[in-house]
């Protein structure tokens, strides 16, 4: 339905069937240690970090894609970084309806946070980036992000920064001229790999019953039973899957977008595809506000609500709205200390 990588729907609707249809609470069974059974089978264990075959994790990476994190000069105005639309104190998310890059130009989408993504199945809501490496390079030359007229000038610039080349050869030692785009990418996307962030809900999954309040158990409990588990699930609770975004009422009928977006048709131009995106994760989604590929929500009860309207076709009650919420809290997690100190670039000269 939704293209090459796509989880058919059939098969999510499926698994919402059988969370909403199976009754979690078998009579003499003690209600936490069948709510963290069925928790596990559905979410899993957080990895420490996100690997890659293709880009493997060094240190020497991780430390010069951190610098080229928050660097500028590689932008064509000098203002722009990748920490710009991901500011770690905001947890790697601008707190913006729609990005603004370079000359002030307005991104077409909300920027979602970078906390946890390497563990997506792509880049971008219409995944028309194949992972955190490849949105790296392009952001290189991307209109509305750096905005650079190719990656040749983008390295002509990071060569001329004396410090870099040092870093590069480090991170990159068996290469004879290591200062190139693919490899800012490999750098920057290393970095993004350790940005993973544990909270209290992976306590509980480790078997800590006590991590989560009565509450919030009843929240993760209305969660999977009311069906939104059935598509966000995995560690990461997705970033896994395509969906259509108003699979049983219009989403406008309900924000304040001003346009309707199209989502993966302009990348696909399938008509299945219209008003299809990624699911985004919801690890840290209390802070990374507005909400939904539009910014177009601000307030995670609404989008709550909302989801629970357009795609499930659910009214929910304000008693399971605010148990959802009190569970998608407990998602918020800790930051590596290391990304949270921002470092010192090498001087221009």
């Amino acid at each position: 339905m939704i293209g090459s990588k796509r989880v058919v729907f059939s098969l999510s609707m499926l698994l919402l069937v059988f969370l909403a249809g199976v009754n979690p609470w078998p009579a003499g069974a003690d209600e936490t240690d069948t709510l963290l059974t069925q928790a596990k089978r559905v979410f899993g264990p957080l990895p420490s970090a996100i690997p890659s075959q293709r880009n493997p994790i060094t240190p020497e990476k991780v430390a010069l894609g951190k610098i080229l994190y928050y660097e500028t000069r590689i932008s064509v105005d000098g203002t722009v970084s990748c920490a710009r639309c991901h500011p770690m104190g905001l947890y790697a998310a601008d707190g913006l309806r729609k990005s603004i890059g370079n000359n002030g130009k307005l991104n077409p989408r909300n920027a979602p946070t970078i906390l946890n993504a390497a563990g997506e199945i792509s880049a971008h809501w219409i995944g028309n980036r194949l992972d955190v490496e490849d949105q790296a390079k392009q952001a290189i030359m991307g209109p509305p992000s750096f905005g650079m007229p190719s990656y040749e000038a983008a390295e002509r610039k990071l060569r001329e920064i004396k410090g870099y080349p040092p870093l590069f050869q480090k991170a990159f030692p068996e290469e004879k001229e290591p200062v190139t785009a693919d490899n800012f990418a490999k750098a920057v996307g290393a970095f993004e790999r350790t940005l993973v962030t544990p909270s209290r809900f992976d306590a509980f999954l480790k078997g800590a019953k006590t991590a989560l309040t009565e509450p919030e158990k009843r929240g993760l409990q209305t969660f999977m039973q009311t069906g939104c588990a059935g598509c966000h699930s995995s560690p990461y609770l997705s970033g896994q899957m395509y969906q259509k975004f108003g699979i049983l009422e219009p989403y406008g009928k309900y924000t304040k977008s001003a346009d309707i977006d199209e989502g993966r048709y302009t990348v696909t131009k399938n008509e299945t595809d219209k008003y299809v995106f990624k699911v985004p994760i919801l690890r840290n989604v209390e802070k990374t506000a507005p909400y939904f590929h539009d910014g177009s929500v601000d307030h995670l009860y609404d989008a709550i609500w909302i989801m629970g309207k357009v795609q499930l076709g659910k009214e929910l009650t304000k008693a399971q709205v605010d148990d959802i919420l009190a569970f998608l809290r407990t998602l918020t997690g800790n930051i590596p200390e290391n990304a949270l100190q921002i470092p010192l670039l090498p001087p221009s000269e």
